[in-house]
């Protein structure tokens, strides 16, 4: 079975800094592509970052390019996101999902609060 859990959430000052982790299990983490959504209160998902298998290709929405870096540690089963300079607007539940077998997988997500 398919599992993605999201750790790291919490409550941060603009400008402030969060590290995001998502660990995963039931498959084999190295030949799957991994990305980060995020949901705020009344709006659609939004995808925030992709990155490939072996974590030489990177890619991330206009929105939070330039602050945020996706990374992976293939031997602990675990994407990263690493957020700077975080805005209110960043203010979200984050999930981390993969696809496989034509299906998309989501975490249970967690929540990040960027407020004074």
């Amino acid at each position: 079975q398919v599992q993605l859990v999201e750790s790291g959430g919490g409550l941060v000052q603009p400008g402030g800094s969060l590290r995001l982790s998502c660990a995963a299990s039931g498959i084999t983490f190295r030949r799957y592509g991994m990305s980060w959504y995020r949901q705020a209160p009344g709006k659609e998902r939004e995808w925030v970052a992709f990155v490939n298998t072996v974590g030489t290709v990177t890619n991330y929405a206009r929105s939070v390019k330039g602050r945020f870096t996706i990374s992976r540690d293939n031997a602990k089963n675990t994407v990263y996101l690493q957020m700077s300079n975080l805005k209110p607007d960043d203010t979200a539940v984050y999930y981390c999902s993969t696809e496989l077998d034509r299906s998309r997988y989501w975490g249970q997500g967690t929540q990040v609060t960027v407020s004074s």
